[in-house]
């Protein structure tokens, strides 16, 4: 049995789109745990929202290469991932109401899926897929600034987003004395033309990769991923924070509250 989205004309009223397939609107709301339920295969909304992602990022970066002509690469990037973090799609998700039209299994919603950040994260990426499919890259344009109108509006590019690798660093600096590490990764393409690849380091594990002609330009994508990646899920403690030297003789510690933690 397919999924039925209920009241589809007021959540068309809502996102200000009428859908000409109201079905491509039913599977952007469509949660994957619905597949569990059904027991079978079933559509859901993960392959609209990597389409709509894609389609998101080339409209919000086509929108600031063409409102700040004069800034490079490197801030508008930031700029950028400002934008598209998680927790702010999770809350364009939410001002538009799609948690409550959302199509989730039992389990799902007797586990507040409705209003889980990463669930209306998931589904705006897709609502972005479906207008992109229904209507074309104008239509899907016009859904996403609107939705984006105020924060374009306040988009800064000169304060503080030029100089990510400090910024990684300060971040990291607040749980470990161990500053990140950058490496390339590889180099490909003739010497006129190079593409660098190179990640992010830090306490034995690598956190981000970046991409760019130059390696200060990768080092720099590969910060911002990094930065990008750490606000949306906080690091843990790093190792050499949580170990504790083996205690030579652990009966004779427990026993004397000296030793008591």
């Amino acid at each position: 049995m397919k999924p039925v989205l209920k009241d589809s004309a007021a959540v068309a009223a809502r996102i200000g789109y009428e859908f000409r397939k109201p079905a491509l609107l039913c599977l952007a709301l469509t949660h994957p745990s619905v597949v569990h339920e059904h027991g079978q295969a079933q559509a859901h909304n993960q392959r609209l929202e990597f389409l709509g992602d894609a389609v998101l990022q080339l409209i919000l970066t086509r929108e600031l290469y063409h409102r700040f002509p004069a800034v490079d690469e490197g801030p508008l990037t930031k700029a950028r991932a400002g934008l598209v973090n998680r927790r702010a799609l999770a809350v364009h998700g939410r001002t538009l109401g799609l948690g409550q039209h959302l199509i989730l299994s039992r389990g799902e919603e007797l586990n507040g899926g409705r209003h889980r950040p990463s669930t209306l994260a998931d589904a705006f990426e897709a609502l972005v897929g479906a207008v992109f499919l229904d209507g074309g890259f104008d239509a899907a344009a016009g859904f996403v600034l609107g939705c984006f109108q105020t924060e374009l509006t306040t988009v800064d590019t000169a304060s503080g987003i030029d100089n990510p690798k400090g910024e990684l660093q300060e971040m990291l600096q607040t749980t470990s004395a161990h500053p990140p590490d950058y490496r390339v990764v590889s180099a490909t393409g003739p010497d006129h033309d190079r593409v660098f690849e190179c990640n992010v380091h830090h306490a034995g594990r690598e956190l981000a990769r970046g991409v760019g002609k130059s390696k200060k330009i990768a080092e720099a994508e590969a910060a911002l991923a990094a930065l990008r990646a750490l606000r949306e899920a906080p690091p843990a403690v790093p190792a050499e924070a949580n170990s504790q030297p083996p205690s030579a003789d652990v009966s004779a510690s427990a026993g004397n509250p000296a030793h008591a933690l």
